[in-house]
């Protein structure tokens, strides 16, 4: 059953500006939706629909000026907008209200996600109605616990989209098809030829004034914790039978409960936590993190995270997954990099130099390139070749697809409730470790390719952050 009315609470914020009405004026111009959809937002703000409308329209010009005016115009016309405190079920009621089913979206901060989901079970949503959560879903695995058993008294499972738009960008679905549609990647896709997988969100842009909200998550929360092991799950899934919600779904939970549970040494030795100082990040002067409005440096937050993992499983023990993000950082660097290992033998004479070959999926912006080693101008010497091709433009923009599949009823994108608990499984040994300082909190310029690397002790191989059994990515 198709949906075509959506409510947003948290209506006039960020989200909702920068990706939520662009992509509904996608969808529009794609002919997914048609005078018939109706939006309604709604939030604290004391604005009546004029007032939301023409907020609506400076958004859409701010961040969708490339779509056609007429699908811009069809989004803002079906706009409405009603004040609602989001913890009320009175307000909440009143937005909702209505005998269709609706699709309520909760573009809001996590910590009032069960505020807000109680309020909805409260006011009882028309049936057929369906929730859409964004990241991070939860606070920690009790958390999302809690929220999960809020949700389940709410609407049916397959009714909760607990959204990531990671998994809606062309490049993330290019792993499972480059993987499974091409036999000659998927027989080596295992720890016998790959030795490391990189999955990295490193950038430019600073905090870029979101300290209230970054303030109380940090890196490892807002990038780790969700989008980076959803692209692990990913890369790392077994073939599934179908791409419909079950198979895809499951074979991603198998991942994350594969994961080597991290002990306090592996904590230690396996991840890093770092915040930016102040520095020169290309032609603009950054101050330090904790020097940034509406930062509190006593909540002691991560700019910078990076975790090696290792999956108990048949294909893949014996390769380490290192999942990496920084803000401030001196380039940007967002990428799914598959390092194989080297060649048994080379019988050019040269083993000097020549780096095992490196595949790269770019997810921003989308590229496939691979590093090859390849004959110089004479036969007997070898030199690096890169081949890469560029994407074609998606269809829709990554929420675009997300919201297609909210309206029309497809949670195969979405995370689901097991899946959402394991993830937080696998980072709380992690968030206990740094909150009892068995990691030191580092330093490093705005502007500089993040913390230096660590020294490590000849002959020890527990330090995986820095262990030179692949070469790196950017050398």
């Amino acid at each position: 059953m198709t949906i075509r009315r959506l409510v947003v609470f948290g209506g006039t914020g960020d989200l909702t500006g920068r990706f939520l009405l662009p992509a509904l004026a996608a969808l529009h111009a794609a002919g997914h939706i048609d005078d018939r959809f109706g939006l309604t937002g709604a939030s604290r703000e004391d604005w009546d629909g004029e007032r939301y409308r023409k907020w609506a329209d400076a958004q859409l010009e701010r961040h969708g000026a490339d779509l056609p005016a007429d699908s811009r115009r069809a989004v803002i016309a079906s706009a409405d907008y009603r004040r609602a405190d989001v913890t009320d079920p009175a307000d909440v009621g009143a937005a909702v209200a209505g005998e269709d089913p609706v699709a309520v979206y909760l573009a809001l901060p996590p910590a009032l996600f069960p505020a807000t989901v109680t309020a909805l079970h409260e006011a009882a949503l028309p049936p057929g109605s369906r929730i859409v959560l964004e990241k991070p879903f939860g606070e920690d695995l009790a958390g999302a616990q809690e929220l999960n058993r809020l949700l389940a008294d709410l609407v049916p499972e397959r009714a909760v989209f607990r959204v990531d738009h990671f998994l809606a960008m062309t490049t993330v679905q290019n792993v499972l098809g480059s993987r499974l549609a091409n036999r000659v990647l998927e027989p080596i896709w295992n720890s016998t030829h790959i030795a490391e997988i990189e999955i990295v969100w490193d950038e430019t842009l600073a905090l870029e004034g979101r300290a209230g909200y970054y303030d109380h998550v940090g890196a490892l929360k807002d990038m780790v914790q969700n989008h980076l092991l959803q692209l692990l799950c990913l890369v790392a899934m077994e073939p599934p039978l179908t791409l419909g919600e079950r198979d895809l779904r499951d074979r991603k939970v198998d991942v994350l409960r594969s994961v080597r549970p991290l002990t306090d040494f592996d904590v230690a030795h396996r991840t890093r936590r770092a915040r930016y100082s102040s520095g020169r990040a290309g032609d603009r002067e950054v101050p330090a993190y904790v020097d940034e409005d509406g930062v509190d440096a006593r909540r002691r937050t991560e700019t910078f995270a990076e975790i090696v993992l290792e999956l108990d499983s048949w294909r893949w023990t014996g390769t380490r997954f290192r999942l990496r993000s920084g803000k401030g950082l001196g380039k940007d660097r967002k990428e799914v990099a598959v390092h194989f290992r080297s060649v048994p033998h080379l019988p050019f004479g040269q083993d000097k130099d020549v780096r095992p070959n490196v595949l790269r999926f770019g997810l921003e912006p989308e590229s496939l390139s691979m590093d090859m080693t390849v004959t110089g101008s004479r036969a007997e010497t070898l030199t690096q070749l890169a081949l890469t091709a560029e994407m074609d433009a998606p269809a829709l923009p990554a929420y675009g697809r997300l919201l297609l599949d909210v309206l029309g009823g497809d949670p195969a994108l979405s995370i689901r409730s097991d899946e959402a608990e394991e993830a937080w499984r696998v980072v709380e040994p992690v968030l206990s470790a740094w909150e009892r300082d068995l990691v030191p909190m580092e330093e490093y310029p705005a502007g500089s390719d993040g913390p230096p690397p660590r020294h490590t002790t000849p002959g020890r191989r527990d330090d995986l952050l820095h262990e030179e059994a692949v070469m790196p990515a950017d050398s």
